[in-house]
C-alpha cells in the first residue's frame, strides 16, 4: 500500500504556503507605496546592506535566480535607484550601489518593512522567534545539503 501524502501537515507544503502569504502581504504593500516587486525590494536592501555588490553576489545571498536578479537589477537601474560600476576584477559583471535616490527609497522602505515584521511576528516572545529562527536556518542548512 502507498504511504499517503496529506499537504496539511506535510511541513515542505505549510512552509511554501506561509511564505507566500507573508511575501505576498509584503509585495502588495510595496507595490502600493513604492511600486516596487518583491525580486525589486529584495535587491534594494541586499544593496543597502552590503554595497557594492554583484549581481552573482545578490542571486546567492537572496536565493533567487540569475534572470530574476538580472531583471530587477535593470528595472531598478531604469528608475535611477542604482548605479552600475565595472568590477575591476571580473569584467564580465558590476558592482551595483544604491544611488541618492534608491538610498532615499530605501530609508521610507526599511522603516515600513520592520513595522509589518512586528505586525506579523508581535504576537511571539522573544524565545519563540530566536527557535523558530534558528529552526528556519536548519532547515535551510539540510535543504542545501539535499543540492
Amino acid at each position: 500500500m502507498v504511504e499517503r501524502l496529506h499537504l496539511e501537515q506535510f511541513l515542505p507544503y505549510l512552509l511554501s504556503v506561509t511564505s507566500n502569504r507573508v511575501s505576498g502581504r509584503i509585495a502588495g504593500a510595496y507595490e502600493a507605496a513604492f511600486g516596487l516587486t518583491v525580486p525589486e525590494w529584495r535587491l534594494v536592501t541586499l544593496i543597502a546592506e552590503y554595497a557594492p555588490v554583484t549581481q552573482a553576489q545578490l542571486g546567492e545571498r537572496s536565493r533567487m535566480d540569475k534572470v530574476t536578479v538580472s531583471r530587477a537589477a535593470i528595472a531598478l537601474t531604469e528608475r535611477g535607484l542604482l548605479t552600475r560600476t565595472p568590477n575591476a576584477t571580473d569584467r564580465r559583471s558590476h558592482h551595483l550601489r544604491l544611488s541618492p535616490e534608491g538610498e532615499a527609497l530605501y530609508a521610507q522602505v526599511a522603516p515600513q518593512a520592520v513595522a509589518l515584521e512586528r505586525r506579523i511576528f508581535g504576537r511571539f516572545d522573544a524565545d519563540e522567534l530566536a527557535r523558530f529562527t534558528d529552526m528556519l536556518r536548519r532547515i535551510d542548512a539540510a535543504a542545501e545539503e539535499e543540492d
